[in-house]
């Protein structure tokens, strides 16, 4: 799985820190901290006929994890719906939009780790792209990476920050294999998430999804769980192992940049009759009619 340059990408608007430039003008300092360590936090926004979906929600993620990493003089949630809105409507965007925000802790005085040599505030960035969905919706294929998700004691898995080479090594894996993503383990063995999306099983009709001692909570994630008990679908909060999902009727994967996909091939193992299942066809669709009911407009 491979995405595709969307010829309507080549001209893009992005913002950095106020400033609207064409995608190839576009300049952030070397001596930016998402440059000199990957200092910095980032939320994936998709627009739904000019509102995102759960943006409150996003935003408060990332100002949650710009707290956690001690940033200074964050933006307000106002100051940077703002700055969507100017990109969105500067590309003429209102649908079929992803938008990748990124707040780093701003440009150093000097290159070096240590924070204090930040003193002009964080750096803004809102990149916005016409891109659908981009998992395949025919069922994904998936390895169990080597790598392995640190647990709090090591890294806060909650901070949603940049420095995403865990993910990457193990996306590099999953290539090497002919898969379309590797999942994660953490320390004990237990199933965290994949390089890019939190998991979902189905058995015998109810739903499990593992505790987030060990990723980020997701967004999407958090949507099927609510839309499980609007339903009256039994979903269980709780480890699950690698057997588990082997063993179940359905898996499935959620995420902002692909929603939700269903998973079909799992370590070599064929998950449930290899196809889409009924279940995960039933959420796509409840997933799909509360995006476009309750986003929060940005754009007219």
């Amino acid at each position: 799985m491979l995405q595709k340059f969307d010829p309507r990408n080549r001209d893009l608007v992005v913002n950095v820190n106020g400033v609207l430039s064409h995608r190839d003008q576009a300049r952030i300092s070397p001596f930016d901290s998402a440059v000199q360590g990957g200092d910095a936090v980032w939320e994936g926004l998709r627009l739904y006929d000019g509102c995102i979906f759960r943006l409150t929600a996003h935003l408060d993620r990332l100002r949650a994890s710009a707290e956690a990493l001690a940033f200074e003089r964050i933006p307000s949630h106002a100051e940077i719906t703002n700055e969507i809105a100017r990109t969105l409507q500067a590309n003429g965007m209102r649908d079929g939009v992803h938008i990748r925000l990124t707040l780093t802790r701003g440009v150093k005085v000097t290159s070096g780790m240590d924070p204090r040599l930040n003193q002009s505030g964080p750096t803004l960035i809102v990149l916005a792209e016409f891109k659908a969905p981009v998992y395949s919706k025919g069922g994904l294929s998936l390895i169990t990476s080597r790598m392995r998700r640190p647990g709090p004691e090591v890294l806060d898995q909650h901070i949603h920050s940049n420095n995403l080479l865990t993910s990457i090594l193990a996306k590099i894996e999953a290539t090497g294999a002919g898969a379309d993503d590797a999942v994660l383990l953490d320390g004990r063995g237990i199933v965290a998430e994949t390089n890019a999306t939190h998991l979902f099983l189905v058995k015998q009709g109810a739903l499990a999804t593992p505790r987030t001692v060990a990723c980020p909570e997701g967004i999407t994630r958090a949507t099927v769980i609510d839309l499980c008990g609007r339903h009256g679908i039994r979903c269980e909060v709780r480890d699950l192992s690698l057997v588990e999902f082997y063993g179940a009727d359905e898996v499935f994967c959620t995420g902002t940049m692909g929603e939700l996909a269903a998973v079909t091939r799992w370590d070599g193992h064929g998950i449930g009759s290899g196809t889409v299942g009924a279940m995960t066809s039933r959420l796509s669709e409840l997933y799909r009619a509360v995006t476009l009911s309750e986003g929060e407009r940005v754009v007219a």
